[in-house]
């Protein structure tokens, strides 16, 4: 298999991207920008994955750099038999490119981390030990992070808070990209948007094991970060998403009807109310702003319910259409198996 690039000069030969010894680590590494660190990272994991002496691949997804960036790994690609580049045809961003780095990753275990050598190859031995242990994900922990603390690293300790709060995973440090994944729980993971800051808890969702390790954090020696406090935003909605998904999105009239009866209870109530004052107290109501707030709730709360049922239709849909389970088995013993064995 060859595969075509819009380059014509640049090419990535078979022997490269084909390989018969099945690997049982696969490094994950969306780059965007990043020619000047890229000889030092593939020296340094190469020698890090090659220490630690399990087969293994290396998966970079040049996420459509505008400097020499991909053309500086497909030379190390043409030199390194164990390196894959995959190059997007623009910038997706970086949930895209893991999920791209994730369908083309053949290992049992797949370990993501960044390109800008904050996170070190070193630390591969640490969470591969804890996947020895029986762990689903294992995510590194920057417990000594090397950043600005008022707009990184306050930012990431208030995030990570909440993110834990919310999907009832607890973790130090959701934004950390080293991490280690089986590939049996990752492959029920979707991304979409940019979720993924909380694969971490997508995965837990789908029925892994999670946990965490320390791990060495470097402060940036070249280029500049990609990411600044705006992020801000788009975490916290993203986080409605990851939240909603993992415990209504088979379930969404529990939400919009749980909200709706709410609503609509608020308005039936000050409705009673109202009506008190008009018949017993003789009182009018007419110009009341509270019979405007009345009749404004018992709508929304009547949109709401309606909006649930609509969900539910439409989660139906979705999972029958497709034949899509609601469940996921992590295995089946029976007695005729134990016979077997």
């Amino acid at each position: 298999m060859t595969t075509a690039l819009d380059e014509p000069n640049v090419a990535i030969s078979d022997d490269v991207l084909t390989r018969s010894e099945r690997p049982l680590i696969s490094v994950v590494i969306p780059l965007y920008n990043e020619e000047e660190s890229i000889p030092h990272l593939c020296s340094a994991l190469t020698g890090a994955l090659q220490r630690y002496g399990k087969p293994y691949e290396i998966i970079i997804v040049d996420d459509g750099s505008q400097d020499r960036s991909f053309e500086l790994l497909a030379e190390q690609a043409q030199r390194d038999p164990h390196l894959t580049v995959i190059q997007l045809r623009r910038n997706f961003g970086q949930t895209a490119a893991f999920a791209a780095g994730f369908n083309h990753a053949r290992g049992d275990v797949v370990i993501t981390m960044d390109a800008d050598l904050q996170n070190d190859p070193d630390d591969v031995p640490l969470l591969m030990a804890k996947i020895d242990e029986g762990y689903d994900i294992v995510s590194g922990w920057r417990k000594d992070r090397q950043d600005r603390f008022l707009d990184r690293r306050l930012p990431s300790m208030i995030a990570n808070r909440l993110i834990s709060n919310v999907t009832d995973v607890r973790l130090h440090d959701y934004g950390c990209s080293l991490k280690a994944y089986r590939r049996d729980v990752l492959q029920h993971v979707r991304l979409y948007g940019e979720l993924h800051r909380f694969i971490p808890a997508l995965a837990s969702q789908a029925g892994g094991t999670v946990t965490e390790v320390p791990v060495n954090h470097r402060a940036r020696q070249y280029g500049r970060s990609k990411y600044g406090i705006s992020r801000a935003v788009r975490v916290a909605l993203d986080l409605i998403t990851v939240w909603f998904l993992g415990g209504y999105s088979t379930r969404p009239i529990h939400v919009f009807g749980t909200l709706g009866l709410i609503s609509a209870a608020g308005g039936f109530v000050i409705g009673l109310y109202l009506t008190f004052l008009k018949l017993g107290m003789g009182q009018s109501i007419g110009t009341r702003p509270m019979l405007q707030l009345a009749v404004l709730l018992a709508v929304i709360g009547v949109q709401l319910i309606t909006m649930g049922l609509l969900g539910e239709m439409m989660t139906r849909t979705y999972f029958e259409s497709q034949d899509k389970p609601i469940y996921i088995v992590r295995r089946v013993v029976s007695k005729s198996d134990t016979q077997e064995s």
